[in-house]
């Protein structure tokens, strides 16, 4: 989970790099989805 959010990283990075907003836009809110997903399932796995 953590390699997809990283993964959506860079495409956001090199999305706006390229000047495509759009694309960059919707690229950081899944990668920020996918990381606070991540930070979830890592303290219920710490917990358990």
């Amino acid at each position: 989970m953590l390699g997809l959010a990283v993964g959506l990283l860079i495409i956001a990075l090199i999305a706006a790099a390229l000047g495509f907003g759009g694309v960059a836009g919707a690229a950081t809110g899944m990668a920020k989805v996918a990381f606070f997903v991540f930070l979830v399932l890592a303290v219920l796995a710490f917990l358990f």
